[in-house]
């Protein structure tokens, strides 16, 4: 077997202008995130007098006020559990369901799969009237728990859909080796198969909890209390309350994107393991 030199790749001319682009494009994304942050440490005759001004020294009062004063401690715990939970539902559901229509033929089964691939091109929303009644007669209408599970119906279509190509992938060999090995098919599923998906299902679940925690349709018509808002129907009373706070509005936003921030820090190598796999094969 000949051995063959490696030859480094240079850096062109056109390298150069991709990275200058995609750093051109990140400066203009995180501006705005550096001013709404800085802007959390001034006092509003700060920002009124000087706008893109830097902050003096580091102050969390705005925050303070927003955890305690606007009730964000409340609003965030909300919107923490019904995500959550919603999320953890929806793909625990799907997995189960895309791991039997992905590696099993049976009758019917392409049929269960147009259905729930159906699911993907209705309008949920356009439902909200049957689907209010139909939780206001079972006593879920001012329930976390009936927006957890209008949340985690929404989802299931499209984590059917992507998990589902990925068990498909999958070696038929291995399954077939831990049966001779006296594995049973629960087993089988989640000490085999279910590891080897596991980029898509960290996809799977970012690409619902985004769209879920920014949901502002659904908490307003189906919870009533004030202590059961989630953060995006408490902004708009915080946005009335503190119109004249600049500060602690800046606090507010920088409370409400924390978690989808940190949440892509922690699941960007996943995601991109998720959205690429099978691109070489």
């Amino acid at each position: 077997m000949r051995n063959q030199a490696v030859k480094k790749r240079k850096f062109s001319f056109a390298d150069f202008g991709i990275y200058a682009l995609l750093w051109g494009y990140a400066a203009v994304v995180l501006l705005p995130l550096l001013l709404v942050l800085g802007n959390t440490m001034r006092t509003t005759r700060q920002i009124f007098q000087e706008p893109a001004g830097l902050p003096t020294s580091i102050n969390f009062d705005s925050y303070v006020r927003a955890w305690q004063e606007a009730s964000f401690n409340i609003y965030f715990f909300n919107s923490l559990l019904i995500t959550v939970l919603s999320v953890l539902l929806a793909t625990a559901v799907s997995a189960l369901a895309a791991y039997i229509l992905g590696r099993y033929i049976f009758f019917g089964s392409k049929f269960l799969l147009s259905f729930f691939m159906a699911g993907l091109m209705m309008p949920f929303r356009l439902a909200i009237v049957p689907l209010f009644m139909m939780l206001n007669n079972i006593g879920l209408v001012d329930s976390r728990m009936g927006v957890i599970l209008v949340y985690a119906a929404t989802g299931v279509p499209f984590s059917i859909f992507i998990l589902s190509a990925f068990f498909r992938q999958l070696p038929q060999e291995l399954a077939e080796a831990a049966r001779i090995d006296g594995a049973g098919e629960f087993r089988i599923f989640g000490q085999i198969m279910l590891p080897l998906v596991r980029p898509a299902l960290a996809t799977v679940a970012v690409f619902q909890f985004v769209p879920l925690w920014n949901d502002f349709f659904y908490p307003l018509i189906l919870l009533r209390s004030t202590e059961k808002w989630t953060l995006a129907v408490g902004m708009t009373r915080f946005f009335g309350e503190f119109q004249t706070d600049w500060s602690t509005l800046f606090a507010g936003l920088v409370i409400t994107t924390l978690p989808l921030i940190i949440l892509f820090l922690l699941a960007t190598k996943q995601i991109i393991t998720g959205l690429t796999a099978g691109i070489g094969k």
